[in-house]
């Protein structure tokens, strides 16, 4: 009996962690969704003149 009861305990213990690591899971994804449109909303705000910003070959001497 005692045999069981330790097993169940573990049992337990092993699905509270597993729903503490859903749990800490699902807010990284959220904070990472999160980040992912603010930049896309930044970058709609920027204003896009259409060239580059570098030139694409070095200059010649």
């Amino acid at each position: 009996m005692y045999e069981y009861e330790l097993s169940q305990l573990r049992s337990d213990e092993l699905i509270r962690e597993a729903q503490h690591d859903r749990l800490v899971r699902e807010a990284v994804q959220g904070r990472r969704a999160a980040r992912r449109e603010a930049a896309g909303r930044e970058a709609e705000s920027e204003v896009h003149t259409g060239r580059s910003r570098r030139h694409r070959f070095l200059r010649t001497a």
